[in-house]
């Protein structure tokens, strides 16, 4: 064998060491320990359909439905908007230091959040959608990135796992903030839910493992975001089909609450209706991961948006009875599940391995400017809040979501152009 041959055979051995593992114990103690970190900082963006009912309610009551939906939403602008540079300070530094700094940040927010004073909602903005963005963004989504480190054929259920964290913080997160409250006040409440972050953060610190040795920091813009990406039609259409679909997605996490509220203010379900959005939400996202393989990333992720935006039509709009809302929040939940775990997935199919973190990056950085614009704009149609215009607000959803729905099935057609075929 030729030193060129020994050194190329050291090389694919070098390689073959970072090669995903598909399983061991390292791995699934990442994910536990990624899921917690999800429950910490997407599940509040989860729950901030039961934060804006309070602050409607008593907090901020002065402020209209519109400015206080500005809150959720430059929070998941924010969120979004880093995610590209998140991943690259992640892959530079690896998890040993960023997510117990991720978690300082985080917990700080949401202890300044306690403090905040009733009727002063810049602060509420400072703490709760720019801090706790800055802080949330740098751990959540590079978690992402991290599963297709590990992973392979069980990246899909992998990032279910992640993504199912959130949607436990958007049962647990709610249901506090209904019983504590009356009893402890507003901020007792979130000073619990920041130690409860703070324990998630811990355990996270201890589990998230590193796969792949750490790369130096990207020295321009385009080592952060992949812009080749959008030479692959397929790509664009799945990116843009997304950009319509997060104009809606979050609306029913919203709003859902507020619109039985508005209907009938004495029911004792009001206060759950996220709760089991949430709930269902967790087997929607969780549940992608165990038939992606038969059936095909692509065809789960445009069936499944199109399926949630007939139930907006369908259920939401059609009655604000109780028994109607409660079938709607459980369906809608299940079936709007797979568009937060199956995208990352989906952009991973369709990207080289080392660009898997700045294409999933550059995908949640492009959407930044829907969730920026998507709620805010909803809201404006709940001026006053009554069924008539409830229910534009809710033509809104549905037709964004159909539009973004065709979008996805073109890239799902530019894949594979056989409708039946896996994909």
């Amino acid at each position: 064998m030729t030193k060129i041959e020994e050194i190329q055979l050291g090389e694919t051995d070098s390689r073959d060491d970072y090669a995903p593992t598909d399983g061991g114990w390292e791995a699934w103690g990442t994910v536990f320990g990624t899921t917690l970190i999800s429950f910490g900082t997407f599940g509040f963006v989860n729950a901030f359909g039961a934060f804006s009912d309070y602050y409607n309610e008593a907090y901020l009551s002065n402020y209209s439905a519109t400015i206080i939906s500005m809150i959720g939403a430059v929070q998941v602008f924010i969120l979004y908007l880093f995610a590209g540079t998140a991943g690259a300070v992640f892959d530079s530094v690896g998890p040993r230091y960023l997510i117990p700094t991720s978690g300082v940040v985080v917990v700080f927010s949401l202890f300044m959040l306690s403090i905040t004073k009733p009727e002063h909602i810049y602060q509420q903005f400072l703490s709760q959608s720019v801090l706790f963005s800055l802080g949330a963004t740098f751990s959540f989504f590079p978690s992402m990135g991290l599963m297709a480190h590990w992973f392979k054929h069980k990246v899909p259920y992998a990032i279910g796992c992640l993504a199912s964290g959130a949607s436990v913080g958007g049962i647990v997160i709610p249901i506090m903030i209904s019983k504590l409250i009356p009893r402890i006040g507003f901020g007792w409440t979130i000073r619990i839910l920041s130690f409860i972050t703070l324990a998630c953060f811990a355990v996270g610190t201890v589990t998230i493992k590193q796969r792949r040795p750490s790369k130096p920091f990207p020295k321009s813009v385009s080592a952060l975001f992949d812009f080749s990406a959008f030479r692959d039609p397929c790509y664009v259409f799945l990116v843009l089909g997304c950009w319509f679909t997060v104009f809606a997605v979050f609306n029913p996490f919203f709003y859902v609450g507020l619109s039985a509220e508005a209907a009938d203010p004495e029911s004792n379900v009001n206060g759950y209706y996220l709760a089991i959005l949430c709930a269902a939400s967790i087997f929607g996202r969780v549940s992608p991961g165990l038939i992606a393989g038969k059936l095909g990333r692509f065809n789960i992720l445009y069936i499944s948006t199109l399926i949630s935006s007939i139930l907006i039509f369908a259920l939401w709009y059609t009655s604000f009875a109780q028994a109607n809302l409660i079938a709607f929040a459980a369906l809608y939940g299940m079936f709007s599940g797979p568009f937060f775990s199956v995208t990352p997935s989906c952009v991973a199919e369709i990207s080289p391995i080392e660009r898997v973190g700045a294409r999933i990056g550059g995908t949640y950085a492009f959407m930044a400017s829907a969730t920026l614009a998507g709620t805010p704009i909803s809201g404006l149609f709940i001026k006053e809040q009554t069924k008539a215009n409830f229910d534009k607000l809710i033509l809104f959803s549905g037709i964004m979501s159909l539009v973004g729905t065709v979008l996805l099935l073109v890239a799902r057609l530019i894949r594979k152009r056989n409708l039946f075929a896996v994909a």
